[in-house]
């Protein structure tokens, strides 16, 4: 019996310092882009954009990435609103109107985790900005997790864009998606990618057809991850990577989450690691390229608002 409790302290103890060794520090191996020709279109003349802040929370750098450090950071939670000559469009929801029902209802994990501080919700930011949100041409969610969905519950009838293995993920009884599953049947407009490779991705779907927000499919942190890409009248480029990556320092250094963060949030580390990589690339060639994650509010500071 000693022997076996010896046993077991010892197991316990390496996969103790196997897991802390996943938080240290290490970047990822480079690897060159696909070969492609840099688009060259810009948005229309009046297009524009505007971060739509929602609230906060309070997580770790050493969560966000390896070799993380210096204490708590502040992660943005929000949305973005492209303003286009053909239609107003929103890339995410945020936190909504019900965010403290929302966590509550969660599964332990989130509510373990969300320690939050509440915004104003997409609606009542449109609403003040005389912005009717059922005008809108549609939400696209770059990812179904529920901080990038509970504003959806304000927004019934507004369609929500997204690929058919991401509305399958929803579908599937996944517990990282039972908030958005139990807003029911929202009006859900699944694309495809027909419009060809775009920045060294494979596949790609061009919303209005002018190349002023192409969304590709990235998939890795959910089955049907995306990143819309958005270019503006003055040739400023964004890439809306979601939760690819959670601090800018994971494309710049490149570095993966750690192990323990990359078991709760990511559904396939390699493609993660790839798409990673492909950002790291994509800002080493275009350095006017602004990478924006979902949660680096330093990134995020400096954003048009709305009304501004």
């Amino acid at each position: 019996m000693r022997r076996l409790l010896l046993a077991l302290g010892v197991l316990a103890l390496l996969g103790g310092i196997a897991l802390v060794l996943t938080f240290r520090a290490a970047a990822l191996p480079l690897t060159a882009l696909p070969a492609f020709k840099a688009p060259v279109a810009r948005g229309p003349d009046g297009m524009t954009l505007a971060a739509l802040p929602t609230g906060s929370m309070l997580s770790g750098a050493s969560f966000a990435y390896r070799g993380g450090s210096g204490g708590d950071r502040t992660f943005a939670m929000g949305g973005i609103l492209v303003h286009h000559p053909r239609g107003d469009l929103l890339i995410d929801a945020g936190f909504g109107r019900n965010i403290d029902q929302h966590v509550a209802k969660s599964n332990f994990v989130v509510r373990q985790l969300a320690t939050y501080t509440k915004g104003t919700p997409i609606v009542d930011q449109l609403a003040a900005a005389h912005i009717d949100v059922h005008q809108l041409m549609g939400v696209v969610v770059t990812h179904a997790h529920w901080d990038h969905t509970s504003g959806l519950d304000d927004m019934r009838g507004v369609p929500v864009l997204v690929q058919q293995k991401e509305l399958d993920f929803i579908r599937s009884g996944d517990l990282a998606t039972e908030l958005v599953r139990g807003f029911g049947d929202l009006s859900y407009k699944v694309y495809g990618f027909p419009s060809g490779p775009y920045l060294g991705f494979e596949e790609s779907y061009d919303v209005f057809g002018d190349g002023s927000v192409v969304i590709v499919s990235a998939g890795g942190h959910t089955p049907g991850s995306v990143i819309p890409f958005v270019t503006l009248p003055d040739g400023r480029r964004y890439a809306f990577v979601g939760d690819i990556v959670w601090q800018r320092e994971g494309y710049e250094i490149p570095a993966e989450r750690p192990w323990l963060a990359r078991r709760l949030a990511d559904k396939d580390d390699d493609r993660v690691r790839t798409v990673v990589v492909r950002l790291h690339m994509l800002k080493e060639r275009f350095p006017d390229l602004i990478i924006v994650p979902a949660h680096d509010s330093r990134v995020w500071d400096t954003l048009p608002r709305l009304g501004r």
